[in-house]
Protein backbone atom coordinates (compact mmCIF):
# COMPACT_ATOMS: atom_id res chain seq x y z
CA UNK A 1 0.00 0.00 0.00
CA UNK A 2 0.97 3.67 -0.08
CA UNK A 3 1.01 5.97 2.92
CA UNK A 4 2.22 9.33 4.17
CA UNK A 5 5.73 9.57 5.62
CA UNK A 6 7.48 12.53 7.25
CA UNK A 7 11.23 12.55 6.68
CA UNK A 8 12.05 15.90 8.23
CA UNK A 9 10.87 19.53 8.36
CA UNK A 10 8.39 20.11 5.50
CA UNK A 11 9.43 16.87 3.83
CA UNK A 12 6.19 14.87 3.43
CA UNK A 13 6.15 11.97 0.98
CA UNK A 14 3.42 9.61 -0.15
CA UNK A 15 5.18 6.34 -0.84
CA UNK A 16 5.07 2.56 -0.74
CA UNK A 17 4.83 0.98 2.69
CA UNK A 18 4.36 -2.57 3.83
CA UNK A 19 0.76 -3.71 4.09
CA UNK A 20 -0.32 -4.02 7.75
CA UNK A 21 -0.94 -7.50 9.08
CA UNK A 22 -2.13 -9.12 12.30
CA UNK A 23 0.80 -9.23 14.72
CA UNK A 24 -0.93 -9.70 18.07
CA UNK A 25 -4.16 -11.67 18.58
CA UNK A 26 -5.88 -8.48 19.82
CA UNK A 27 -5.23 -6.60 16.53
CA UNK A 28 -7.65 -5.51 13.82
CA UNK A 29 -6.91 -4.38 10.27
CA UNK A 30 -8.98 -1.50 8.89
CA UNK A 31 -9.50 -0.24 5.39
CA UNK A 32 -9.34 3.51 5.96
CA UNK A 33 -12.37 5.54 4.89
CA UNK A 34 -11.01 8.90 6.07
CA UNK A 35 -8.00 10.32 7.85
CA UNK A 36 -6.81 13.88 8.38
CA UNK A 37 -3.92 16.15 9.31
CA UNK A 38 -3.76 17.06 13.00
CA UNK A 39 -2.54 20.40 14.33
CA UNK A 40 -0.13 18.46 16.53
CA UNK A 41 1.43 16.98 13.36
CA UNK A 42 2.62 20.49 12.52
CA UNK A 43 5.08 20.51 15.43
CA UNK A 44 7.08 17.80 13.64
CA UNK A 45 6.35 19.21 10.19
CA UNK A 46 7.84 22.56 11.22
CA UNK A 47 10.86 20.95 12.86
CA UNK A 48 9.90 22.09 16.37
CA UNK A 49 9.55 18.45 17.43
CA UNK A 50 12.64 16.65 16.15
CA UNK A 51 12.23 13.91 13.57
CA UNK A 52 15.16 11.49 13.86
CA UNK A 53 13.88 8.91 11.37
CA UNK A 54 11.05 8.66 8.82
CA UNK A 55 7.67 8.60 10.55
CA UNK A 56 4.42 7.05 9.32
CA UNK A 57 1.92 9.86 9.80
CA UNK A 58 -1.71 10.03 10.87
CA UNK A 59 -3.49 9.16 14.12
CA UNK A 60 -7.10 10.15 13.34
CA UNK A 61 -9.04 7.51 11.47
CA UNK A 62 -12.24 5.66 10.70
CA UNK A 63 -12.90 2.78 8.38
CA UNK A 64 -14.20 -0.71 7.75
CA UNK A 65 -12.83 -3.71 9.62
CA UNK A 66 -11.24 -6.23 7.24
CA UNK A 67 -9.65 -8.73 9.61
CA UNK A 68 -9.36 -9.34 13.35
CA UNK A 69 -7.03 -11.37 15.55
CA UNK A 70 -8.04 -14.57 17.30
CA UNK A 71 -8.69 -12.86 20.66
CA UNK A 72 -10.88 -10.03 19.34
CA UNK A 73 -14.41 -10.63 20.62
CA UNK A 74 -16.50 -7.51 20.00
CA UNK A 75 -15.20 -5.98 16.77
CA UNK A 76 -16.23 -7.84 13.61
CA UNK A 77 -15.13 -7.75 9.96
CA UNK A 78 -17.47 -5.55 7.92
CA UNK A 79 -18.22 -3.09 10.73
CA UNK A 80 -17.56 0.61 10.29
CA UNK A 81 -15.51 1.78 13.28
CA UNK A 82 -13.97 4.88 14.78
CA UNK A 83 -10.90 4.56 16.96
CA UNK A 84 -9.10 6.73 19.48
CA UNK A 85 -5.69 8.17 18.69
CA UNK A 86 -4.46 6.18 21.70
CA UNK A 87 -5.03 2.43 21.70
CA UNK A 88 -6.12 1.08 25.08
CA UNK A 89 -7.41 -2.15 26.57
CA UNK A 90 -10.34 -0.27 28.19
CA UNK A 91 -10.28 -2.71 31.10
CA UNK A 92 -7.34 -1.69 33.33
CA UNK A 93 -8.01 0.44 36.47
CA UNK A 94 -6.85 3.61 34.70
CA UNK A 95 -9.19 2.99 31.76
CA UNK A 96 -12.05 2.19 34.07
CA UNK A 97 -11.47 5.54 35.78
CA UNK A 98 -11.96 7.22 32.39
CA UNK A 99 -8.35 7.91 31.35
CA UNK A 100 -7.84 5.50 28.47
CA UNK A 101 -5.08 7.65 26.97
CA UNK A 102 -2.99 6.67 30.01
CA UNK A 103 -3.93 2.98 29.93
CA UNK A 104 -1.30 0.74 31.52
CA UNK A 105 -0.84 -0.69 28.00
CA UNK A 106 -1.46 2.51 26.03
CA UNK A 107 -0.20 2.52 22.44
CA UNK A 108 0.15 5.75 20.49
CA UNK A 109 -1.46 5.38 17.07
CA UNK A 110 0.31 6.29 13.84
CA UNK A 111 0.24 5.53 10.16
CA UNK A 112 -3.44 6.25 9.55
CA UNK A 113 -2.77 8.48 6.52
CA UNK A 114 -2.73 5.37 4.36
CA UNK A 115 -5.10 2.91 2.72
CA UNK A 116 -4.96 0.39 5.57
CA UNK A 117 -4.18 0.48 9.27
CA UNK A 118 -3.35 -2.02 12.00
CA UNK A 119 -5.11 -1.17 15.27
CA UNK A 120 -3.81 -2.89 18.41
CA UNK A 121 -6.10 -3.65 21.36
CA UNK A 122 -9.04 -3.50 18.95
CA UNK A 123 -11.80 -4.38 21.42
CA UNK A 124 -10.73 -1.58 23.76
CA UNK A 125 -9.90 1.01 21.11
CA UNK A 126 -12.56 0.80 18.40
CA UNK A 127 -16.24 1.69 18.57
CA UNK A 128 -18.60 0.51 15.83
CA UNK A 129 -21.35 2.64 14.34
CA UNK A 130 -24.89 1.19 14.23
CA UNK A 131 -24.45 0.40 10.52
CA UNK A 132 -22.40 1.62 7.57
CA UNK A 133 -22.69 5.42 7.63
CA UNK A 134 -23.80 7.65 4.78
CA UNK A 135 -20.88 9.44 3.17
CA UNK A 136 -21.82 12.85 4.54
CA UNK A 137 -21.33 11.65 8.14
CA UNK A 138 -17.78 10.38 7.60
CA UNK A 139 -16.03 13.77 8.16
CA UNK A 140 -17.77 14.15 11.51
CA UNK A 141 -17.08 10.54 12.48
CA UNK A 142 -13.34 10.84 11.79
CA UNK A 143 -13.28 14.06 13.83
CA UNK A 144 -14.40 12.04 16.86
CA UNK A 145 -11.15 10.07 16.67
CA UNK A 146 -9.17 13.01 18.07
CA UNK A 147 -10.04 16.62 17.33
CA UNK A 148 -13.63 16.50 18.55
CA UNK A 149 -12.74 14.17 21.43
CA UNK A 150 -9.86 16.43 22.44
CA UNK A 151 -12.00 19.57 22.34
CA UNK A 152 -14.67 17.72 24.32
CA UNK A 153 -12.15 16.67 26.96
CA UNK A 154 -10.84 20.24 27.17
CA UNK A 155 -14.34 21.56 27.88
CA UNK A 156 -15.07 18.75 30.32
CA UNK A 157 -11.76 19.26 32.16
CA UNK A 158 -12.63 22.96 32.42
CA UNK A 159 -15.98 21.93 33.94
CA UNK A 160 -18.05 23.72 31.31
CA UNK A 161 -21.74 23.46 32.10
CA UNK A 162 -25.00 25.27 32.81
CA UNK A 163 -24.59 28.78 34.17
CA UNK A 164 -20.89 28.87 33.29
CA UNK A 165 -18.93 31.38 31.25
CA UNK A 166 -16.39 29.50 29.12
CA UNK A 167 -13.44 31.09 27.32
CA UNK A 168 -11.59 29.16 24.63
CA UNK A 169 -7.96 30.10 23.91
CA UNK A 170 -7.08 28.87 20.42
CA UNK A 171 -9.17 28.99 17.24
CA UNK A 172 -7.78 25.90 15.55
CA UNK A 173 -9.91 22.81 15.03
CA UNK A 174 -9.54 21.68 18.66
CA UNK A 175 -10.54 25.08 20.02
CA UNK A 176 -13.53 25.21 17.70
CA UNK A 177 -14.58 21.73 18.81
CA UNK A 178 -14.23 22.89 22.42
CA UNK A 179 -16.73 25.65 21.62
CA UNK A 180 -19.11 23.03 20.21
CA UNK A 181 -18.61 20.85 23.29
CA UNK A 182 -19.22 23.72 25.72
CA UNK A 183 -22.50 24.46 23.95
CA UNK A 184 -23.54 20.79 24.18
CA UNK A 185 -22.66 20.85 27.88
CA UNK A 186 -25.05 23.77 28.40
CA UNK A 187 -22.64 26.64 29.02
CA UNK A 188 -24.43 29.97 29.33
CA UNK A 189 -21.75 32.11 27.66
CA UNK A 190 -18.96 30.95 25.37
CA UNK A 191 -16.18 33.35 24.43
CA UNK A 192 -14.04 32.31 21.46
CA UNK A 193 -10.68 34.06 21.29
CA UNK A 194 -9.90 34.43 17.59
CA UNK A 195 -8.42 36.88 15.11
CA UNK A 196 -9.48 35.07 11.94
CA UNK A 197 -12.82 35.82 10.32
CA UNK A 198 -13.43 32.32 8.92
CA UNK A 199 -12.75 30.74 12.30
CA UNK A 200 -14.86 33.32 14.11
CA UNK A 201 -17.75 32.48 11.79
CA UNK A 202 -17.48 28.76 12.52
CA UNK A 203 -17.11 29.41 16.27
CA UNK A 204 -20.38 31.34 16.23
CA UNK A 205 -22.04 28.54 14.25
CA UNK A 206 -20.78 26.01 16.81
CA UNK A 207 -22.28 28.02 19.68
CA UNK A 208 -19.96 30.87 20.69
CA UNK A 209 -21.81 33.87 22.08
CA UNK A 210 -18.88 36.31 21.96
CA UNK A 211 -15.65 36.81 20.02
CA UNK A 212 -12.51 38.34 21.52
CA UNK A 213 -9.78 39.30 19.07
CA UNK A 214 -7.20 40.46 21.60
CA UNK A 215 -4.56 38.08 22.90
CA UNK A 216 -1.98 37.99 25.69
CA UNK A 217 -2.46 40.58 28.44
CA UNK A 218 -4.96 42.49 26.31
CA UNK A 219 -6.99 39.32 25.82
CA UNK A 220 -7.00 38.67 29.56
CA UNK A 221 -8.15 42.24 30.21
CA UNK A 222 -11.05 41.82 27.75
CA UNK A 223 -12.19 38.61 29.45
CA UNK A 224 -12.07 40.35 32.82
CA UNK A 225 -14.04 43.32 31.43
CA UNK A 226 -16.71 40.94 30.15
CA UNK A 227 -17.04 39.09 33.46
CA UNK A 228 -17.34 41.92 36.00
CA UNK A 229 -13.61 41.81 36.64
CA UNK A 230 -13.73 38.19 37.83
CA UNK A 231 -12.66 36.07 34.87
CA UNK A 232 -14.31 33.06 33.26
CA UNK A 233 -15.53 30.07 35.24
CA UNK A 234 -14.00 27.71 32.68
CA UNK A 235 -11.14 28.19 30.22
CA UNK A 236 -9.97 25.77 27.53
CA UNK A 237 -6.32 26.05 26.43
CA UNK A 238 -6.04 24.56 22.92
CA UNK A 239 -2.70 25.80 21.57
CA UNK A 240 0.26 24.58 23.63
CA UNK A 241 2.51 27.63 23.98
CA UNK A 242 3.75 29.64 26.94
CA UNK A 243 1.61 32.62 25.92
CA UNK A 244 -1.57 30.61 25.44
CA UNK A 245 -1.24 28.81 28.77
CA UNK A 246 -0.61 32.02 30.69
CA UNK A 247 -3.52 33.68 28.87
CA UNK A 248 -5.77 30.78 29.80
CA UNK A 249 -4.71 30.65 33.43
CA UNK A 250 -5.02 34.42 33.90
CA UNK A 251 -8.41 34.53 32.17
CA UNK A 252 -9.91 32.17 34.75
CA UNK A 253 -11.43 33.53 37.94
CA UNK A 254 -10.10 32.41 41.33
CA UNK A 255 -11.44 28.91 41.87
CA UNK A 256 -12.06 28.53 38.13
CA UNK A 257 -11.01 25.59 35.99
CA UNK A 258 -8.57 25.42 33.08
CA UNK A 259 -8.71 22.43 30.74
CA UNK A 260 -5.45 22.26 28.79
CA UNK A 261 -5.25 20.07 25.70
CA UNK A 262 -2.68 21.87 23.55
CA UNK A 263 0.50 19.81 23.13
CA UNK A 264 3.08 21.89 24.98
CA UNK A 265 6.41 22.89 23.46
CA UNK A 266 8.79 25.15 25.35
CA UNK A 267 6.27 25.93 28.09
CA UNK A 268 7.35 26.55 31.67
CA UNK A 269 4.65 27.30 34.21
CA UNK A 270 5.74 29.96 36.75
CA UNK A 271 5.17 28.39 40.15
CA UNK A 272 4.16 31.56 41.96
CA UNK A 273 1.72 32.56 39.21
CA UNK A 274 0.08 29.17 39.62
CA UNK A 275 0.12 29.50 43.41
CA UNK A 276 -1.64 32.88 43.44
CA UNK A 277 -4.11 32.01 40.68
CA UNK A 278 -5.99 29.45 42.81
CA UNK A 279 -7.27 27.87 39.60
CA UNK A 280 -7.77 24.18 38.93
CA UNK A 281 -5.63 22.75 36.11
CA UNK A 282 -6.63 19.52 34.40
CA UNK A 283 -5.68 18.21 31.00
CA UNK A 284 -3.23 16.26 28.91
CA UNK A 285 -3.78 13.71 26.14
CA UNK A 286 -7.52 13.34 25.73
CA UNK A 287 -9.06 9.99 26.77
CA UNK A 288 -11.15 9.97 23.60
CA UNK A 289 -12.29 6.37 24.08
CA UNK A 290 -14.18 7.42 27.22
CA UNK A 291 -16.51 9.77 25.33
CA UNK A 292 -16.38 8.11 21.88
CA UNK A 293 -19.71 6.25 22.14
CA UNK A 294 -21.49 9.45 23.18
CA UNK A 295 -19.86 11.48 20.41
CA UNK A 296 -20.78 8.89 17.78
CA UNK A 297 -24.37 8.94 19.04
CA UNK A 298 -24.53 12.74 18.77
CA UNK A 299 -23.11 12.61 15.25
CA UNK A 300 -25.29 9.68 14.15
CA UNK A 301 -28.44 11.44 15.33
CA UNK A 302 -27.21 14.63 13.57
CA UNK A 303 -27.33 16.70 16.73
CA UNK A 304 -23.81 17.99 16.00
CA UNK A 305 -21.81 18.43 12.81
CA UNK A 306 -18.15 18.74 13.83
CA UNK A 307 -17.07 17.74 10.32
CA UNK A 308 -17.42 21.43 9.44
CA UNK A 309 -13.92 21.98 10.86
CA UNK A 310 -12.64 20.40 7.64
CA UNK A 311 -12.42 23.26 5.18
CA UNK A 312 -10.10 21.41 2.82
CA UNK A 313 -10.66 17.91 1.42
CA UNK A 314 -7.89 16.21 -0.52
CA UNK A 315 -7.18 12.77 -1.94
CA UNK A 316 -4.83 10.89 0.33
CA UNK A 317 -1.95 11.09 -2.14
CA UNK A 318 -2.02 14.89 -1.79
CA UNK A 319 -1.43 14.81 1.97
CA UNK A 320 1.62 17.07 1.60
CA UNK A 321 -0.65 19.87 0.37
CA UNK A 322 -2.81 19.38 3.45
CA UNK A 323 0.22 19.95 5.67
CA UNK A 324 1.25 23.03 3.67
CA UNK A 325 -2.24 24.52 3.78
CA UNK A 326 -2.53 24.11 7.54
CA UNK A 327 1.02 25.33 8.15
CA UNK A 328 0.28 28.47 6.11
CA UNK A 329 -3.13 28.88 7.79
CA UNK A 330 -4.91 28.52 4.46
CA UNK A 331 -6.95 25.73 6.04
CA UNK A 332 -8.31 25.05 9.51
CA UNK A 333 -8.06 21.28 9.06
CA UNK A 334 -7.44 19.02 6.06
CA UNK A 335 -9.52 15.88 5.48
CA UNK A 336 -7.82 13.07 3.54
CA UNK A 337 -9.86 10.52 1.61
CA UNK A 338 -8.30 7.41 -0.03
Amino acid sequence: MKGTMLYGPRDVRFEERLDPEIIEPTDAILQISAACVCGSDLWSYRGIAEVTQPQAMGHEYCGIVQEVGSEVRHIKPGQFVVGSFWASDNTCPICQAGYQSRCVDARGMGGAQAGWLRVPLADGTLVATPELPPDDLIPSLVSASDVLGTGWFGADAAEAGPGKTVAVVGDGAVGLCAVLAARQMGAERIIAMSRHEDRQKLALEFGATDIVTERGDEGVARIKDMTDGLGAHSVVEAVGTQESMMQAMQSARPGGHVGFVGVFHGMQLPAMDLFWSTVHLHGGPAPVRQCLPHLIDLIWSRKINPGKVFDLTLPLEQAAEGYRAMDERRAIKALLRP
